[in-house]
């Protein structure tokens, strides 16, 4: 009895460490409550690390005698922090797919989907490490009672000129509820590091891999409901996104087997950012897809409206060197601040029709 007692008390206190919707500005408010058949969300979670020591990456600086002192306190704060983002973007309900990058170690995940207050929400996930030189991953979790993989493939990204490899691309088709099928992409893009145009040439040729994957799919099915998520580090009007990929951002006309861009929309036409640089804000966090979604003519759809940046106040803090707000982050340089990351989620509501 006295354990049942505890159980349930702990499980009080970890629903009440949640952010509820009414503490929500109003018109984001509105968008979480929505009813909707599947909700999807991305979100770069910046340097998810578990604290020990792995001889075949380069953590050394997140260990507990690294250069960031990343302390299992600070990874329990982490880790926490994620699972209350989540749950913030479901409102009421949990997102049913969500994709994440800046991710170590399968422990990371494990630690996140069973340890932390996500764990009532029993996410099963994907997870492969990659031979990023960091070590750091993308991952998917799912709710498998609203979707069920039936192939997944971990595409390997091997663009850098040192031969050694990227975060490699999940790819996931599964089915929902009423056995729909939906294709979905997780991406860690190449970074910026080193210069814009310098490493240009490197997301391109990911952007190349991920088109050849989607005319595959578009080929066995022209209808195919695609679904692409992810850091590209790259902005909607950049050309390995509007060139590559060829994802469009005129919807004036859809066409079932083009490709969109929802973070174009948001960026914009909504003046919407997932992260700041040099005191402007962009997207890199993006969400593209097909037109099979957006014609209204599938079992599944959605709209360019039904995209949105999660930006809720205890994301962000006050921007002194600029002007308004910018991400609350974890660390600023060796810095530790005790915030969530430098990026700030995007998430989709999609439909079905009866």
């Amino acid at each position: 009895m006295k354990r049942a007692l505890t159980i349930l008390l702990l499980s009080l206190i970890g629903f009440a460490a949640f952010p509820q919707t009414d503490a929500l500005p109003d018109d984001l408010r509105q968008v979480v409550e929505k009813e909707r058949y599947l909700r999807v969300m991305f979100y770069n979670c910046e340097n998810y690390f578990d604290v020990d020591d792995d001889p075949e990456k380069n953590d050394d600086e997140f260990t507990p005698d690294g250069e960031k002192h990343w302390t299992k306190q600070r990874f329990y704060t982490k880790r926490a922090q994620i699972a209350k983002v989540i749950a913030a973007v479901g409102g009421w309900t949990p997102p049913d797919i969500i994709g994440l990058c800046e991710v170590e170690s399968r422990y990371a995940v494990e630690s996140l989907v069973n340890s932390s207050n996500l764990r009532r929400f029993e996410y099963k996930f994907l997870h492969k490490e990659s031979p990023d030189s960091r070590g750091i991953d993308v991952v998917m979790l799912y709710q498998p009672k609203r979707f069920k993989p039936f192939n997944v493939t971990y595409i390997p990204v091997n663009v850098n000129k040192n031969g050694r490899g990227t975060r490699d691309i999940i790819m996931a088709s599964g089915t929902t509820i009423h056995g729909d099928t939906l294709h979905v992409f997780v991406n860690h893009w190449p970074s910026r590091w080193g210069g814009q145009t310098e490493t240009d040439e490197l997301r391109r040729e990911v952007a190349k891999i991920v088109r050849s994957k989607v005319d595959s799919l578009q080929a066995d099915n022209q209808r195919a409901a695609i679904l692409i998520m992810g850091d590209l580090n790259d902005y909607p009007d950049n050309n390995s996104v509007c060139v590559e990929l060829q994802a469009q951002t005129d919807f004036s006309t859809i066409e079932q087997s083009r490709l969109y861009n929802l973070a174009y929309y948001m960026q914009f036409v909504k003046g919407w950012g997932t992260h700041k640089y040099d005191g402007t804000w962009g997207i890199l966090d993006q969400m593209i897809i097909s037109g099979s979604l957006l014609d209204g003519q599938g079992a599944l759809y959605t709209d360019k409206d039904d995209a949105r940046v999660f930006n809720p106040p205890f994301l962000l803090e006050a921007d002194d060197t600029n002007v308004g707000f910018k991400p609350y982050r974890t660390y600023a340089g060796y810095k530790y601040l005790g915030g969530y990351s430098d990026h700030l989620p995007v998430f989709l509501n999609i439909y079905r029709n009866k």
